[in-house]
């Protein structure tokens, strides 16, 4: 993934805005203080940063992605360093900033200093409290990419008034026991008394072969293993260090436990969601296989358009192949009624 994360300066509890050529504030960004119930931890003074990009008074979307994502989706003026899903967020593009509001979070836990059990549910509840605090009643609509799926539905289900619509991206209803094991055996690496850093980098290249295709390796990687110094490198190891090593600098070890654990405690009930839903599979997702996402559509019901694409970069599709993400995406906010 290209991940960027972004020193916002959020000591104070007031938020940042920016206006630019006389017009309305267009970037508002900052951190709220609440006290939330969270599932397994009982009541917790809590920060969540947030950032909001677009006209005052346009419709506003949340977006978020995946564990690694934070709440700057898009680079603007008043801060121009990449954001995470630059490909589909930004002026002109299909998450046109120009005339909707992008507002994201950074998530509970992701800056390591909460270490205790998260839930999908305490995700979508610091949204809900976000959204309150800056007086935003109802979302137009919620896109969300493999965990940010799995929180827009809790959204959907938990606080059903303040979204119209919902986009889920390669993010089922609970996780899949051949996912959750893998991610168990990554939390054992970064647990096993190794450098903290180097095991968090371990982890993150294992991680990333769930996230890929063997296809994607075998067309990339086609060279043979070769002995080099007395020990046999394969063509992929200097890719899965250096992406390892990024991945370490993105997240801390403790954020990567905590919310990797609240993927696995993520169950939704699909009865729950009643806000028009559309889904996206993958056929090639090892990490959310296309089954799920059919039986979670299926048991949406028919408030629910599922679509199913194929890609060679799997999970990472909506990162590494975003056109076919755009036309869909496109597709979902037009048909949301305004």
């Amino acid at each position: 993934m290209s991940l960027t994360d972004t020193p916002f300066p959020d000591a104070a509890a007031a938020p940042s805005t920016f206006a630019f050529g006389g017009s309305p504030p267009h970037v508002e960004r900052g951190r709220i203080h609440v006290a939330l119930p969270l599932r397994h931890a009982g009541e917790r003074a809590v920060g969540v940063p947030y950032e909001c990009v677009g006209p005052a008074d346009a419709p506003v979307v949340f977006v978020a992605g995946g564990i690694s994502a934070d709440r700057h989706v898009a680079a603007h003026a008043a801060d121009d360093t990449p954001g995470w899903w630059d490909a589909l967020a930004g002026d002109g593009r299909v998450l046109d900033t120009r005339r909707l509001r992008v507002l994201a979070i950074d998530w509970l836990g992701s800056d390591g200093t909460l270490d205790v059990p998260l839930d999908t549910a305490d995700q979508a509840d610091a949204i809900a409290a976000v959204l309150d605090r800056l007086g935003i009643a109802r979302l137009h609509a919620f896109v969300g990419a493999s965990y940010g799926a799995m929180v827009g539905l809790q959204l959907a289900a938990r606080h059903p008034s303040r979204l119209g619509a919902l986009l889920a991206i390669s993010g089922a209803h609970r996780a899949h026991p051949y996912a959750a094991a893998g991610r168990a055996l990554q939390r054992r690496i970064v647990r096993s008394g190794t450098t903290p850093r180097v095991a968090l980098s371990l982890a993150r290249q294992l991680a990333r072969l769930s996230y890929r295709t063997p296809e994607e390796f075998a067309e990339r990687f086609p060279a043979p293993a070769i002995v080099a110094e007395g020990r046999v490198a394969v063509a992929a190891d200097e890719y899965l260090e250096s992406r390892g090593a990024l991945d370490a600098v993105r997240l801390s070890p403790v954020a990567f436990v905590r919310l990797t654990e609240s993927i696995d405690l993520h169950a939704v009930d699909p009865a729950a969601v009643r806000v028009p839903t559309t889904v996206v599979a993958v056929g090639e997702d090892r990490l959310v296989p296309s089954a799920d996402l059919h039986a979670l559509a299926a048991a949406l019901g028919a408030t629910c358009r599922l679509h199913h694409l194929r890609s060679r970069f799997g999970h990472d599709a909506f990162l590494a192949e975003p056109a076919p993400f755009a036309a869909i995406l496109r597709e979902f906010l037009c048909g949301v009624p305004a």
